[in-house]
């Protein structure tokens, strides 16, 4: 798997080539597996193809125009629900304070990071976006106002090899024991 690490690139340019639905639903199958914190399992995925619905995603987006060359968005909501379980409204957004939000927003993103090396392991590109708020995201998918959009994984072919950007040396993100 260092192969797919080393090698996934983020892509902002695809080809117009379809994405067969069987190699979506092993991308999906891949974060299905991901782990959750007390296996809660937070995330839900809408696979959107729908070119007029990936244009209102992308401009919803901070107008990422780019975003509509891609055959399939992998959008990741995740469900507070798993972890508060009673009756009372909810409503999440970029200002909630709640802890359960913090969790299932991490728990989504290790399974958006599975498809994200699957869909490389595959032979297809990616790009994880997530310059919305919740406000002009939600309406445009049907996402009630407990649930939170994490981010949109856009997938297909890449136009041109990406090129892997700078890395921080190894030995500058480590520390032994304590700070």
């Amino acid at each position: 798997m260092i192969k797919e690490i080393r090698t996934r690139t983020s892509t902002r340019k695809y080809t117009d080539k379809p994405v067969a639905n069987e190699l979506v639903l092993v991308l999906i199958e891949s974060a299905r597996l991901a782990p959750s914190g007390s296996n809660t399992q937070p995330w839900n995925f809408i696979i959107v193809t729908s070119e007029e619905t990936k244009a209102q995603i992308a401009k919803a987006n901070n107008n990422q125009q780019w975003m509509t060359s891609a055959p399939v968005f992998i959008v990741c909501v995740a469900d507070i629900r798993c972890r508060i379980k009673d009756d009372t409204e909810i409503i999440v957004d970029e200002h909630s304070s709640l802890p359960a939000l913090k969790q299932i927003i991490r728990d989504s993103a290790i399974a958006m990071e599975h498809i994200l090396l699957e869909a490389e392991h595959l032979g297809l590109s990616s790009c994880w976006t997530a310059w919305f708020t919740q406000d002009d995201i939600r309406p445009i998918l049907g996402v009630p106002k407990d649930k939170y959009v994490v981010g949109i994984l856009t997938i297909g072919y890449a136009d041109k090899p990406g090129k892997s950007a700078p890395r921080r040396p190894l030995d500058s993100m480590i520390q032994y024991e304590k700070w």
